[in-house]
Parts: C-alpha cells; sequence; structure tokens
C-alpha cells in the first residue's frame, strides 16, 4: 500500500506546522522567469510614474525670448520683461511651448505659475492618505495598481485639452491623485512574488523604472523642442494606456496578500503560476494545497481579516507603539529625503544650467544609485547604509551653500558636481529606505507603511519649490536647508532594528515575536 502523502515543509518529524512565510517560501523562494517577468512588468510603472513627476519641468518652464529690435528700452531691461510693451519683444519659439507662454502669464504671481505643480503634490498627498489602505484591505496590490495607472493615464490625456491655467491645475490635481500608490502598489507586489533572497535585487527593478522614465522626459522634452507643451502630455498619456491593458490581464495578485485575507483557493493557483519548482511537483497531489491546510492561524487569523475597513491598517499602526515609533522614524527620514530629492533638480535653475542637459544629469544619477543598491542591499547593513547616504547628501548640499556664499573664482561646475552627488545620495538612501520599511512592517499593514513613509517624501515635494525660490535671493534657504534636513533627519534610522536577511512577518503577532526573539538573542551576547 503506498504511502500517505506528506505535507510539503511538514515533515515527519516536525513538532509544529511552519509559519505561512516559510511555506510560501518554500514555492518562490528561487527567481524563475515567470517570477522575473511578473516584478518586470509591475516595475515598470515606474517609467509612467517619474514621466508625470517631472513633466512639469518642460511643460511648465519659462520660455526664453529676445528683443524684436534695437530699442535701447528693451535691452536695458532685458531681465525684466513685464515693464516692456508688447511689440518691444518676441519669444524664441512658438508660444505654444509652454502653459507659461500659452497663457500670457509671464508676468503673474509666483503662486499663480506654481499652481500646476503644487496642485500635483497636493493630489499626490491626498491620493496617498484615500487610497494607501486599499491595497491592503479591500482592492489588493494589483487591483490598486491597475486604477492608479488608469486614472493617471485618463487624467493626462485630459490635460491635452486644458483651455486655461485653472483646469489645467484641477486636471493635475487629478493626476497626483491616481499616481499616488502607483510606486507603493508596484515596490510591494513585485517584492511579494519572491523569496527572501531575491527581495532587495527585486525592490531595485521598481527603481530603475522610475529612472528610466525620468531619463526619457530630457530626450521626448528635446525632440519637442519649439512645439506645443500638450504633444508631450500626449506622448506619456497612450502609452500609460497601454500599459493598464497589460496590468488588467497579465499581473498576478500578492499570494501573500491573499492568503491573509482568507483566500486560499486563489493564493494556491498564483503560486502554481509562478513557483519556481517543477510543474510536476507543484500539481502532483494537491501538494501545494496540502502544505497551507497545516497552517494554525489559517482558521483562525485569516477569516477575521476579511472584515478589515479601509482605516484599520492605519488604526492598528498608530495603536502599537513599536509599530507607531517605527513609523514615525521612516517618514522623518523621508521629508528630508523628499526635500533634497524634489528640491534638486528644480533648483538647477539656481546654478544656470542648459535645463534639458541638467535634468539628463540627474536622471543618470538614478542608474549608479540603484547599482549601488543593487550589489549592496545584501551586503550591508539596512541601518548604517542609510545614515551614511542621508550624512553624504547633507554635506554636499550644505557644500553647495558655502561654494555660492563665496566670492573668489567661479564654482559653477563643483557646485553642479556637488549637486549631482547630493541628488545621487538622496535616490540612493530612498532605495534603501524603501526596501528597509518593507522589512520592518507586516503584510497587513505592509502596504499602508510605505504609503506613509511615500506620502512624507511627497510632503518634502511641496516645500521645497517654495524653499528653491527663496534661494534664489540667500542659498541658504534651499541647498543650505536640503542639507540640514536630509542630515539631521536621516540620524531616525538609528532607533530601528537592522532587519537585513530577516523572515517577513505577515501578522503584527508574529513580528513581535520576532522581536522579542532578537532582544532574548541580542542580551544573550551581551550577557
Amino acid at each position: 500500500m503506498a504511502e500517505p502523502t506528506q505535507p510539503l515543509l511538514t515533515g515527519s518529524n516536525s513538532s509544529s506546522p511552519r509559519s505561512l512565510d516559510d511555506t510560501i517560501e518554500s514555492y518562490i523562494g528561487s527567481f524563475g522567469w515567470a517570477q522575473f517577468l511578473q516584478a518586470a512588468l509591475v516595475s515598470f510603472s515606474g517609467v509612467f510614474d517619474a514621466q508625470q513627476t517631472f513633466i512639469s519641468v518642460f511643460t511648465d518652464s519659462e520660455p526664453t525670448w529676445h528683443c524684436t529690435d534695437s530699442n535701447s528700452i528693451c535691452h536695458e531691461s532685458i531681465s525684466n520683461i513685464c515693464i516692456l510693451p508688447k511689440t518691444a519683444w518676441s519669444w524664441d519659439y512658438s508660444p505654444h511651448v509652454s502653459v507659461i507662454s500659452e497663457w500670457g502669464l509671464q508676468c503673474a504671481g509666483s503662486f499663480v505659475k506654481g499652481l500646476p505643480e503644487s496642485s500635483f503634490f497636493v493630489g499626490c498627498l491626498i491620493g496617498g492618505l484615500v487610497l494607501s489602505t486599499l491595497a491592503d484591505s479591500s482592492l489588493g496590490r494589483k487591483n490598486m495598481l491597475f486604477l492608479s495607472c488608469l486614472v493617471m493615464a485618463i487624467s493626462t490625456m485630459l490635460t491635452v485639452f486644458s483651455p486655461n491655467i485653472w483646469v489645467y491645475a484641477v486636471l493635475r490635481f487629478v493626476n497626483g491623485f491616481g499616481r499616488a500608490t502607483i510606486g507603493t502598489c508596484a515596490l510591494v507586489l513585485s517584492t511579494e512574488l519572491v523569496g527572501k533572497k531575491w527581495r532587495g535585487r527585486v525592490g531595485i527593478m521598481s527603481f530603475f523604472g522610475f529612472m528610466l522614465g525620468f531619463l526619457s522626459l530630457p530626450l521626448m522634452a528635446y525632440m519637442n523642442r519649439g512645439s506645443s507643451w500638450r504633444i508631450l502630455y500626449a506622448w506619456t498619456s497612450i502609452p500609460t494606456i497601454i500599459y493598464c491593458v497589460l496590468v488588467r490581464f497579465f499581473v498576478c495578485e500578492s499570494p501573500r496578500w491573499l492568503f491573509v485575507r482568507g483566500r486560499r483557493e486563489e493564493a494556491i493557483s498564483i503560486l502554481k503560476r509562478v513557483a519556481s519548482i517543477p510543474s510536476t511537483d507543484v500539481s502532483s497531489g494537491g501538494a501545494i494545497s496540502m502544505s497551507f491546510s497545516s497552517l494554525p492561524f489559517e482558521e483562525d487569523e485569516e477569516k477575521p481579516s476579511t472584515n478589515v475597513n479601509i482605516f484599520t491598517t492605519m488604526k492598528v499602526l498608530v495603536e502599537k507603539r513599536w509599530a507607531l515609533k517605527r513609523l514615525s522614524a521612516v517618514m522623518a527620514i523621508a521629508f528630508g529625503i523628499g526635500l533634497v530629492y524634489y528640491g534638486m533638480p528644480l533648483a538647477l535653475s539656481n546654478l544656470d544650467f542648459n535645463i534639458y542637459l541638467s535634468a539628463a544629469f540627474n536622471a543618470l544619477m538614478d542608474l549608479p544609485a540603484n547599482l549601488i543598491t543593487l550589489f549592496l542591499v545584501d551586503k550591508l547593513s539596512r541601518r548604517n547604509a542609510l545614515i551614511g547616504f542621508t550624512a553624504l547628501g547633507g554635506v554636499s548640499s550644505v557644500l553647495i551653500f558655502a561654494l555660492q556664499n563665496m566670492r573668489i573664482g567661479n564654482h559653477g561646475a563643483l557646485q553642479l558636481a556637488l549637486e549631482l552627488i547630493s541628488y545621487f545620495s538622496a535616490c540612493s538612501a530612498f532605495n534603501m529606505e524603501m526596501i528597509y520599511t518593507i522589512e520592518l512592517f507586516p503584510t497587513c499593514v505592509r502596504n499602508s507603511a510605505i504609503a506613509m513613509a511615500r506620502q512624507a517624501l511627497v510632503l518634502g515635494g511641496v516645500f521645497s519649490p517654495i524653499m528653491v525660490a527663496a534661494g534664489r535671493k540667500n542659498a541658504f534657504w534651499s541647498f543650505g536647508l536640503f542639507g540640514l534636513a536630509i542630515g539631521l533627519l536621516g540620524l531616525f534610522a538609528v532607533g530601528l532594528p537592522e532587519t537585513r536577511g530577516s523572515d517577513l512577518c505577515d501578522t503584527m503577532d508574529e513580528e513581535e515575536c520576532k522581536d522579542r526573539r532578537s532582544k532574548v538573542a541580542v542580551n544573550n551576547v551581551i550577557a
């Protein structure tokens, strides 16, 4: 008589069933082609995310102009276009190249000129608060990613038909609202489809997608120079719509989220699709189903979780003291990173460099940042690396302020080099913090925690344009404060636990048990 089939990962000598993380790890611990394609497709959302984040650098810029005759008044007042008669000057290109020239906003106040960009970041903030917990509660990672990309794509296409600055600002708000959760969902979904060995490397794929999108913008804008700014929005909206279709039909939901939500059969079906073990082993004897049926918390914990409402995850994060401490720390660090990450590209105008080249140089800084993070993510302490990157960014930014206050020599090239180092440090710190945050929080609240960290990052983006404007008269208010903020706030990482090589937990209780075991281990070493 044949021996009864034994559930995988639960050998006859096992005293107790293993955890959900252990069981899933058995099937997705390696990295196969199915997982690579899923992670690559999900991470490609970063391309469209970056394009909409930085597109206003070109569409909302103030075009160059020239005098139309040899009128002495025009030449004497060349730095102030607003006091010149309209017949004395003309734009270098067609007025349609920018919203500023098309709608005659060259003499408008800074509030009106900056309204579309501010509206976009305010939309990101509100969208993140409203939508962030949906990926953990009712919609899931895949559906939230699809919805976010769809809203962003539709609002981008509608922006092409904006009749004035006010409608344009409203559509930018909607665009930011929809875009708010794309990075979070892509990062969490891609990393939850692989085992812990590949988690860090797969997490970097999202950042490569964002870099590619940022790098594509100067090229697209240069090709579109002299043409309407509306064309740039059309060029970025159509591929986004196509991508939404691909997400809807080809991206898998996170099996971890499905198990936590009590949808075991759907999770097993997805594991069979992406499992990196041979298909014959996956399908024979219902091995996967038997493995998960042995988990002790399946009946006790998953069913109640199906009644979780939208705000439950945020309530849990606030009520648990250790979770609130971690969340406060990562949000403080993210705010400092956001000031530099969004502020440095905007402050390039203060250094007087070509807008296409400067944006391209900054986009290229994402490449070494991503490569260094990719190769060091499994070798360096998360905490120490985060502190190091934020410190480097802070010192570089403060040095720019110091150079601008020196009256001897021309330090333009050195200032640009320091700006690139500071932006590179912010990119690296952002990459490391997102991976760090994934490992600091369990599955039931992970998406919400990362969303809040990204909200803090965007909040830095809201303040950075104001600081850049003030820094045109005194560099301390831009580069000086950028450096102090990212350097000092980065020190909040000192109080966070190290997570390199640790298992991902699925519930708050599991995370607390892991912390207790870690503290006991540390005390034993000290003793």
